[in-house]
């Protein structure tokens, strides 16, 4: 189940995820590029963990 969250943005991340939602092939909307990004960023935090 999703849950709607609220946060607040440096503005030079709000300009990326701009561009980067110009490929519709890669994320839907700035939720899905935001959804990614913290999994990505989940996995490489586990995966540091297991290496320590």
């Amino acid at each position: 189940m999703k849950k709607p969250i609220s946060a607040t943005i440096d503005s030079e991340l709000i300009k990326w995820i701009g561009k980067e939602l110009q490929d519709r092939k890669k994320y839907r909307n700035k939720s899905h590029l935001i959804e990614i990004a913290l999994e990505l960023l989940k996995i490489q935090n586990e995966e540091k963990k297991k290496n320590q």
